[in-house]
């Protein structure tokens, strides 16, 4: 098992310790995500980088961790392997965005 895939392990039994699959369908868990994302981008409104970074920092970590631990629980109930899915878009994003050699 991967790091990955120990996470995902983790943040399931977790999940299912309270009950709370129920209420993770794939709508519900894309909403999730945009929400934290959202809260993550309160974090940077109306200051500056270093600004943002010396007074928030905790947070944005807790918001980062929240979309991925969402994002994770999403690729899992829709049987996405995270490196695989990574992976593939690196490929088709270097197929878009060729480096540009001067």
């Amino acid at each position: 098992m991967n790091d990955i895939q120990a996470l995902i392990k983790a943040i399931n039994e977790f999940r299912d310790e309270r009950d709370w699959r129920q209420y993770h369908n794939p709508k519900d868990l894309a909403i999730s995500i945009s929400i934290e994302a959202a809260e993550l981008l309160e974090d940077f409104q109306w200051v500056n980088n270093e600004q943002a970074l010396k007074d928030n920092k905790e947070n944005i970590r807790e918001e980062i961790a929240d979309v991925l631990i969402y994002s994770f629980m999403l690729c899992s109930d829709l049987g996405l392997d995270v490196k695989e899915i990574i992976e593939e878009k690196i490929v088709k994003n270097g197929k878009k965005y060729p480096v540009n050699n001067k």
